[in-house]
């Protein structure tokens, strides 16, 4: 895996969380439920932010089975 200094996108963060993650062995579940989210549109401090309400429950999980 290379290693990666400074993760500037979204999909970076979630692709090295999820090798340091699955490559231990461990599962990565979430659950929202009601919830306001805020998207930035880029990295940095003057990103604009999407304003998202979700009115429901949004399940994500990711589970690697080792041989």
């Amino acid at each position: 895996m290379a290693e990666v200094d400074d993760t500037k996108t979204w999909p970076e963060l979630a692709i090295g969380l999820y090798d340091k993650l699955t490559g231990r062995g461990a599962q990565i579940t979430y659950e929202f439920d009601d919830f306001d989210l805020y998207v930035p549109s880029k990295v940095g401090d003057d990103a604009r932010h999407a304003h998202w309400n979700m009115d429901g429950t949004l399940k994500i999980r990711t589970k690697d089975n080792e041989s």
